[in-house]
């Protein structure tokens, strides 16, 4: 294995407003860290793509990346943002009806008829197994009333993940200028989306059939091939343009760890799709590095206690090469009174092959209140 770059990039800003802060029923919460994203070379996989990634859903570390900072248009994969803005925003119970707007949009359909009426979640299998580009305007009529409202949504929704080098100008991935984003982003925008299990739900359908109220039939059929047979595959969607060229993301799940690959304008993209996957569960490993309700005692000045605890809020796993050494260490100082419960007040530093590659920050069990001076101090 190629020694791991020690840099702060962009996998960092992409996992902090992914994964968020970890919390318990305590009220206490543990902020997380990559400090080492990715890998130096290509880990020994060659791809045919313009741009391609591998990465740890759980924690956004970069396993492989190739270009994964250049701005590319992404086809239809765009709809994986679709897909999890209208889950987010929207009712997946609710029933529309299809309006002009939809029907007779350029490229793959569903064939929508005006009038007809479908619930939110029947439009989103359309729009993820099909890729409807009809049920793409449809999905963002119902959720925000129009498409340029719902394309500010998606803008938005980058906006908050962190991402620099993604823009949205329609929610179907039809050519458009200034339409784009990067390898490492869209896998950013694919991890945010498998947090929402509906969004799994679907994309891992092989095929189906949506007979509901209010609409003819619609037999639907998943264009990843690879949920045939690629072990442990969940999804997640393709695209294709002449500008754009073949478009890939997959994900796949084996022991616990979920890797996502993404390659931008791929002539051979099934192939390198399972070569990337294949290098990631067989190179590295999952590994617990801070479980929840983990302690360390804390020094306080001052306080009406001596010491505090410092706990972490939830069990924090690292995606690490099957051939490294983890070592953890605390990194405690004395913290001066008044503490607040929750506050950060230590860290647990991880380490892989003797190189910081993640910090985890502790924070306050209890709060401690700064002790009252006597009449003679």
């Amino acid at each position: 294995m190629k020694k791991i770059i020690v840099a702060l990039v962009l996998t960092v800003l992409v996992f902090s407003a992914v994964m968020g802060l970890f919390g318990d029923n305590t009220g206490v919460e543990t902020g997380v860290s990559i400090v080492v994203p990715a890998y130096a070379g290509k880990g020994g996989v060659d791809t045919s793509a313009a741009a391609a990634v591998l990465c740890d859903a759980e924690s956004g570390r970069l396993l492989y990346a190739e270009s994964k900072d250049t701005p590319l248009p992404m086809a239809s994969t765009t709809k994986i943002m679709t897909a999890a803005v209208a889950i987010e925003y929207g009712d997946v119970d609710a029933v529309t009806t299809i309006g002009a707007e939809a029907v007779g949009v350029e490229g793959s359909s569903v064939y929508l008829t005006e009038g007809e009426r479908f619930t939110v979640k029947e439009l989103l299998y359309a729009l993820l197994l099909e890729s409807g580009n009809d049920a793409a305007v449809a999905l963002a009529t119902a959720v925000a009333g129009d498409t340029d409202s719902f394309v500010k949504l998606m803008n938005r929704k980058a906006a908050e993940l962190g991402l620099v080098s993604t823009v949205f100008k329609n929610p179907h991935g039809l050519s458009a200028e200034g339409h784009y984003t990067t390898a490492a982003e869209l896998a950013a925008i694919t991890a945010y989306a498998l947090r929402l299990p509906l969004f799994e739900e679907i994309v891992s359908t092989v095929s189906m059939c949506l007979e509901g109220e209010g609409h003819a039939p619609r037999y639907l059929v998943n264009h990843n091939k690879l949920l045939r047979g690629y072990k442990g595959l969940i999804g997640v969607k393709t695209g294709y343009t002449l500008a754009a060229g073949r478009c890939l993301v997959t994900a796949a799940r084996r022991n616990g760890m979920t890797l996502i690959a993404v390659t931008l304008n791929d002539r051979r993209d099934w192939e390198d799709h399972t070569a990337l996957l294949d290098y990631g569960f067989s190179a590295f490993k999952r590994v617990k590095v801070c479980s929840k309700g983990e302690k360390a005692a804390v020094p306080v000045k001052g306080g009406k206690k001596a010491s505090v605890l410092a706990i972490g809020g939830e069990d924090v796993w690292i995606c690490a090469p099957t051939d490294s050494e983890i070592t953890r260490l605390y990194s405690v100082d004395a913290v001066e009174a008044p503490v607040e419960k929750g506050q950060g007040i230590a860290k647990l530093k991880v380490y892989e092959n003797g190189d910081l590659v993640m910090e985890i920050e502790l924070m306050a069990k209890d709060a401690v209140p700064t002790k009252k001076k006597g009449f003679l101090n």
